[in-house]
Protein backbone atom coordinates (compact mmCIF):
# COMPACT_ATOMS: atom_id res chain seq x y z
CA UNK A 1 0.00 0.00 0.00
CA UNK A 2 1.88 2.84 -0.82
CA UNK A 3 2.25 5.70 1.31
CA UNK A 4 1.42 9.34 1.39
CA UNK A 5 3.41 12.53 1.66
CA UNK A 6 2.99 13.51 5.29
CA UNK A 7 3.32 9.51 6.30
CA UNK A 8 6.99 9.22 4.46
CA UNK A 9 8.08 12.81 5.88
CA UNK A 10 7.06 11.32 9.52
CA UNK A 11 8.56 8.03 8.69
CA UNK A 12 11.86 9.90 8.14
CA UNK A 13 11.44 11.66 10.81
CA UNK A 14 11.48 8.70 12.79
CA UNK A 15 14.45 7.18 11.44
CA UNK A 16 17.00 10.12 11.74
CA UNK A 17 15.85 10.91 15.50
CA UNK A 18 16.54 7.07 16.24
CA UNK A 19 20.32 7.46 13.78
CA UNK A 20 20.64 10.50 16.19
CA UNK A 21 19.55 8.63 19.68
CA UNK A 22 22.26 5.45 18.33
CA UNK A 23 25.62 7.96 18.35
CA UNK A 24 25.20 9.67 14.74
CA UNK A 25 26.53 12.86 16.73
CA UNK A 26 29.92 10.64 17.81
CA UNK A 27 30.83 9.77 13.84
CA UNK A 28 34.70 9.67 14.00
CA UNK A 29 35.30 10.97 10.12
CA UNK A 30 33.27 13.42 8.38
CA UNK A 31 30.61 12.16 6.06
CA UNK A 32 31.91 12.85 1.91
CA UNK A 33 30.99 15.35 -0.31
CA UNK A 34 32.32 17.18 -3.30
CA UNK A 35 30.31 20.62 -3.39
CA UNK A 36 32.97 23.66 -3.77
CA UNK A 37 30.82 25.70 -1.71
CA UNK A 38 30.92 24.51 2.08
CA UNK A 39 27.97 24.53 3.17
CA UNK A 40 26.90 22.11 0.05
CA UNK A 41 29.46 20.08 0.68
CA UNK A 42 28.64 19.32 3.76
CA UNK A 43 25.14 18.72 2.90
CA UNK A 44 25.70 16.58 0.36
CA UNK A 45 27.64 14.67 2.94
CA UNK A 46 24.70 14.76 5.24
CA UNK A 47 22.49 13.55 1.85
CA UNK A 48 24.90 11.03 1.26
CA UNK A 49 24.46 9.50 4.48
CA UNK A 50 21.21 9.85 4.61
CA UNK A 51 21.03 7.83 1.13
CA UNK A 52 23.15 5.00 2.61
CA UNK A 53 22.26 4.64 6.07
CA UNK A 54 18.68 6.02 6.76
CA UNK A 55 16.40 5.67 3.33
CA UNK A 56 15.64 2.15 1.72
CA UNK A 57 14.13 2.26 -1.65
CA UNK A 58 14.09 5.85 -2.03
CA UNK A 59 17.10 8.73 -3.15
CA UNK A 60 17.15 12.06 -1.39
CA UNK A 61 18.48 14.90 -3.23
CA UNK A 62 20.03 18.45 -2.55
CA UNK A 63 18.56 21.23 -3.97
CA UNK A 64 20.09 24.41 -1.78
CA UNK A 65 22.35 24.75 1.03
CA UNK A 66 23.25 28.04 2.81
CA UNK A 67 24.55 29.38 6.19
CA UNK A 68 22.47 30.15 8.46
CA UNK A 69 22.65 30.78 13.07
CA UNK A 70 26.35 28.75 12.84
CA UNK A 71 25.02 25.98 11.13
CA UNK A 72 24.10 24.71 7.51
CA UNK A 73 20.47 25.10 6.33
CA UNK A 74 19.70 22.29 3.52
CA UNK A 75 17.21 21.51 1.42
CA UNK A 76 16.64 18.09 0.23
CA UNK A 77 14.01 16.19 -2.10
CA UNK A 78 12.33 13.05 -1.29
CA UNK A 79 10.00 11.66 -3.97
CA UNK A 80 9.32 15.52 -5.06
CA UNK A 81 8.48 16.35 -1.92
CA UNK A 82 10.80 19.05 -0.40
CA UNK A 83 12.27 19.34 3.14
CA UNK A 84 14.21 21.51 5.34
CA UNK A 85 17.08 19.89 7.32
CA UNK A 86 20.47 21.30 9.57
CA UNK A 87 23.79 19.79 9.72
CA UNK A 88 26.99 21.13 11.95
CA UNK A 89 29.37 22.70 9.68
CA UNK A 90 31.75 19.87 10.79
CA UNK A 91 29.23 17.30 9.34
CA UNK A 92 29.03 15.90 12.47
CA UNK A 93 25.35 15.91 13.98
CA UNK A 94 22.30 16.31 11.51
CA UNK A 95 18.99 17.91 12.48
CA UNK A 96 15.62 17.23 10.55
CA UNK A 97 14.19 20.21 12.13
CA UNK A 98 14.74 23.41 13.69
CA UNK A 99 12.55 25.93 15.60
CA UNK A 100 13.26 29.71 15.08
CA UNK A 101 13.09 31.37 18.45
CA UNK A 102 11.45 34.48 17.22
CA UNK A 103 8.47 36.67 18.95
CA UNK A 104 5.20 34.97 18.31
CA UNK A 105 2.98 36.41 14.52
CA UNK A 106 0.87 37.99 16.32
CA UNK A 107 2.98 40.69 19.07
CA UNK A 108 4.23 43.55 17.44
CA UNK A 109 7.76 43.41 17.20
CA UNK A 110 6.95 40.58 14.89
CA UNK A 111 4.30 42.46 12.98
CA UNK A 112 7.05 45.36 12.76
CA UNK A 113 9.95 42.91 11.71
CA UNK A 114 8.23 40.22 8.91
CA UNK A 115 5.51 42.32 7.31
CA UNK A 116 7.44 45.53 6.00
CA UNK A 117 8.66 45.60 2.69
CA UNK A 118 11.87 47.97 2.55
CA UNK A 119 11.43 51.03 0.72
CA UNK A 120 13.62 51.91 -1.91
CA UNK A 121 16.28 54.34 -0.35
CA UNK A 122 17.11 57.57 -1.65
CA UNK A 123 19.62 60.54 -0.60
CA UNK A 124 17.40 62.15 1.67
CA UNK A 125 16.47 58.79 3.12
CA UNK A 126 20.04 57.78 4.03
CA UNK A 127 20.93 58.66 7.72
CA UNK A 128 23.57 61.66 7.82
CA UNK A 129 27.04 61.52 9.76
CA UNK A 130 29.86 64.16 10.30
CA UNK A 131 32.11 61.11 9.21
CA UNK A 132 30.02 58.83 7.78
CA UNK A 133 31.49 54.82 7.07
CA UNK A 134 30.58 52.63 4.15
CA UNK A 135 31.68 48.88 5.30
CA UNK A 136 31.82 46.70 2.14
CA UNK A 137 31.95 42.65 3.40
CA UNK A 138 33.66 40.76 0.83
CA UNK A 139 35.64 37.67 0.50
CA UNK A 140 38.38 37.63 -1.38
CA UNK A 141 37.93 35.08 -4.07
CA UNK A 142 34.00 35.97 -5.29
CA UNK A 143 33.63 37.21 -8.38
CA UNK A 144 31.29 39.76 -6.88
CA UNK A 145 33.41 40.63 -3.99
CA UNK A 146 35.98 41.86 -6.38
CA UNK A 147 33.97 43.74 -8.24
CA UNK A 148 33.18 45.70 -5.58
CA UNK A 149 36.39 46.09 -4.60
CA UNK A 150 37.21 47.33 -8.30
CA UNK A 151 34.27 49.86 -7.47
CA UNK A 152 35.61 50.91 -4.31
CA UNK A 153 39.69 51.13 -5.93
CA UNK A 154 38.44 53.18 -8.56
CA UNK A 155 36.81 55.63 -5.95
CA UNK A 156 39.88 55.70 -3.93
CA UNK A 157 41.83 56.21 -7.21
CA UNK A 158 39.80 59.60 -8.22
CA UNK A 159 38.88 60.84 -5.30
CA UNK A 160 41.54 59.96 -2.41
CA UNK A 161 39.76 61.92 0.67
CA UNK A 162 37.04 59.38 0.49
CA UNK A 163 39.58 56.42 1.37
CA UNK A 164 39.15 57.48 4.95
CA UNK A 165 35.58 57.20 5.15
CA UNK A 166 35.52 53.63 3.35
CA UNK A 167 36.17 50.05 4.88
CA UNK A 168 37.18 46.59 3.53
CA UNK A 169 35.71 43.95 5.55
CA UNK A 170 35.80 40.42 5.49
CA UNK A 171 33.47 37.11 6.05
CA UNK A 172 33.67 34.04 7.56
CA UNK A 173 34.41 32.25 10.72
CA UNK A 174 36.90 30.75 13.06
CA UNK A 175 37.13 26.79 13.07
CA UNK A 176 39.86 25.52 15.78
CA UNK A 177 41.97 28.83 15.45
CA UNK A 178 41.61 28.29 11.77
CA UNK A 179 39.86 30.98 9.00
CA UNK A 180 36.44 29.34 7.30
CA UNK A 181 36.05 31.46 4.05
CA UNK A 182 33.20 30.58 2.04
CA UNK A 183 35.26 29.43 -0.99
CA UNK A 184 37.97 27.11 0.99
CA UNK A 185 37.05 23.24 1.78
CA UNK A 186 38.86 23.27 4.69
CA UNK A 187 39.71 25.97 7.65
CA UNK A 188 42.83 28.10 6.88
CA UNK A 189 42.62 27.72 2.59
CA UNK A 190 43.53 29.76 0.07
CA UNK A 191 40.64 32.57 0.16
CA UNK A 192 41.15 32.93 4.14
CA UNK A 193 44.86 33.51 4.27
CA UNK A 194 44.06 36.24 1.59
CA UNK A 195 41.42 37.42 3.53
CA UNK A 196 43.64 37.68 6.21
CA UNK A 197 46.57 39.15 4.03
CA UNK A 198 44.63 41.89 3.16
CA UNK A 199 43.59 42.65 6.55
CA UNK A 200 46.47 42.81 8.12
CA UNK A 201 47.29 45.52 5.36
CA UNK A 202 44.27 47.19 5.92
CA UNK A 203 45.42 46.96 10.05
CA UNK A 204 49.07 47.76 10.01
CA UNK A 205 50.19 48.88 6.79
CA UNK A 206 47.29 51.18 5.62
CA UNK A 207 49.12 53.50 3.06
CA UNK A 208 49.65 50.25 1.49
CA UNK A 209 46.60 48.59 1.63
CA UNK A 210 44.82 50.35 -1.55
CA UNK A 211 47.78 49.90 -3.98
CA UNK A 212 47.89 45.97 -3.19
CA UNK A 213 44.30 45.66 -3.72
CA UNK A 214 44.17 47.49 -6.85
CA UNK A 215 46.67 45.13 -8.03
CA UNK A 216 45.36 41.91 -7.06
CA UNK A 217 41.86 42.80 -8.18
CA UNK A 218 43.43 42.15 -11.76
CA UNK A 219 45.29 38.81 -11.73
CA UNK A 220 45.44 37.57 -8.25
CA UNK A 221 49.04 37.75 -8.06
CA UNK A 222 50.17 38.19 -4.32
CA UNK A 223 53.77 38.13 -5.04
CA UNK A 224 54.50 41.15 -7.41
CA UNK A 225 51.66 43.08 -5.88
CA UNK A 226 53.46 43.11 -2.77
CA UNK A 227 56.51 43.97 -4.56
CA UNK A 228 54.53 47.16 -6.83
CA UNK A 229 52.53 48.25 -3.46
CA UNK A 230 56.05 48.47 -1.36
CA UNK A 231 54.76 46.39 1.15
CA UNK A 232 57.54 44.83 4.45
CA UNK A 233 56.74 41.41 4.04
CA UNK A 234 58.36 40.44 6.74
CA UNK A 235 56.07 42.55 8.95
CA UNK A 236 52.86 41.03 7.14
CA UNK A 237 54.43 37.69 7.21
CA UNK A 238 54.43 38.09 11.13
CA UNK A 239 50.79 39.72 11.60
CA UNK A 240 49.86 36.33 9.62
CA UNK A 241 51.57 34.24 11.89
CA UNK A 242 50.28 35.95 15.40
CA UNK A 243 46.90 35.03 16.44
CA UNK A 244 47.40 38.08 18.23
CA UNK A 245 47.44 40.50 15.24
CA UNK A 246 46.05 38.82 11.91
CA UNK A 247 43.17 36.30 13.99
CA UNK A 248 42.64 38.76 16.46
CA UNK A 249 41.51 41.64 13.19
CA UNK A 250 39.78 39.09 10.92
CA UNK A 251 37.36 38.21 14.27
CA UNK A 252 36.24 41.56 14.59
CA UNK A 253 34.84 42.26 11.09
CA UNK A 254 33.29 38.53 11.82
CA UNK A 255 32.01 39.95 14.90
CA UNK A 256 30.65 42.89 12.38
CA UNK A 257 29.70 40.51 9.82
CA UNK A 258 27.12 38.51 12.90
CA UNK A 259 26.14 41.77 13.87
CA UNK A 260 24.51 42.89 10.57
CA UNK A 261 23.22 38.99 9.69
CA UNK A 262 25.66 39.71 6.51
CA UNK A 263 25.32 36.96 4.55
CA UNK A 264 26.49 37.48 1.00
CA UNK A 265 29.64 39.26 -0.73
CA UNK A 266 29.24 41.81 -1.66
CA UNK A 267 27.86 43.60 1.31
CA UNK A 268 27.59 46.79 1.84
CA UNK A 269 26.52 48.88 5.55
CA UNK A 270 26.71 52.37 5.80
CA UNK A 271 26.68 54.35 9.26
CA UNK A 272 25.37 50.78 10.65
CA UNK A 273 22.66 50.55 8.09
CA UNK A 274 22.94 47.79 5.41
CA UNK A 275 22.37 50.02 1.88
CA UNK A 276 21.59 48.94 -1.72
CA UNK A 277 23.93 50.49 -4.20
CA UNK A 278 21.47 49.49 -6.87
CA UNK A 279 19.34 51.91 -5.09
CA UNK A 280 21.43 54.64 -6.74
CA UNK A 281 22.58 52.84 -10.23
CA UNK A 282 24.04 50.05 -9.53
CA UNK A 283 27.66 48.11 -9.74
CA UNK A 284 29.56 51.47 -10.50
CA UNK A 285 31.68 54.06 -8.99
CA UNK A 286 29.37 56.64 -9.49
CA UNK A 287 26.65 54.55 -7.71
CA UNK A 288 29.02 54.24 -4.68
CA UNK A 289 30.37 57.44 -4.28
CA UNK A 290 26.75 58.88 -4.57
CA UNK A 291 25.59 56.54 -1.75
CA UNK A 292 28.66 57.28 0.27
CA UNK A 293 28.27 61.04 -0.05
CA UNK A 294 24.70 61.45 0.19
CA UNK A 295 25.46 60.48 4.08
CA UNK A 296 27.10 63.33 4.82
CA UNK A 297 25.96 65.65 6.58
CA UNK A 298 27.40 68.46 5.14
CA UNK A 299 28.62 66.96 1.32
CA UNK A 300 32.37 68.00 0.45
CA UNK A 301 33.24 69.61 -2.62
CA UNK A 302 34.81 66.61 -3.80
CA UNK A 303 31.64 64.56 -3.90
CA UNK A 304 30.85 66.96 -6.90
CA UNK A 305 33.29 65.09 -9.14
CA UNK A 306 31.56 62.74 -11.32
CA UNK A 307 32.98 59.00 -11.63
CA UNK A 308 32.47 56.05 -14.06
CA UNK A 309 28.91 54.86 -15.08
CA UNK A 310 30.15 51.92 -16.66
CA UNK A 311 29.24 48.42 -14.42
CA UNK A 312 32.49 47.28 -12.92
CA UNK A 313 34.00 43.54 -14.23
CA UNK A 314 33.49 40.95 -11.70
CA UNK A 315 36.52 38.19 -10.97
CA UNK A 316 39.84 39.36 -11.98
CA UNK A 317 40.51 41.90 -14.48
CA UNK A 318 43.08 44.05 -15.84
CA UNK A 319 40.11 46.48 -17.33
CA UNK A 320 37.63 48.48 -14.85
CA UNK A 321 34.84 47.50 -16.74
CA UNK A 322 33.80 44.36 -18.61
CA UNK A 323 30.60 45.80 -20.61
CA UNK A 324 27.97 43.21 -18.76
CA UNK A 325 25.96 44.39 -15.98
CA UNK A 326 26.76 40.77 -13.21
CA UNK A 327 25.03 42.03 -10.22
CA UNK A 328 25.39 38.90 -8.11
CA UNK A 329 26.66 38.00 -4.64
CA UNK A 330 28.54 34.77 -3.47
CA UNK A 331 26.17 33.45 -0.56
Amino acid sequence: MPFDKKTVFNILVAIILVALLLGIGKMQKPLLGFSLNPAQKVAQKAIDYINSNLLQGKTATLESARAVSGVYEFKLKIDNQEYTSYVTKDGKILFTSGIEMTPASNTPQANNTTNTTKAKQTCETLPKENQPLLEAFVVAKCPFGLQMQRILAEIVKNIPSLSKYIKVEYMGSVVNGKVQSMHDAEPGGEEATENMRQVCLREEQPDTFWNYLSCHIQKGDVNSCLAQAKVDVSKLNACLKDDNRGLAYIKKDFERQDKFNVTGSPTLILNNETVSEFDFGGRTAEAVKTLLCCSFKDQPSFCSQKLTTENAATGFSTSYSSGSTNSGSCN
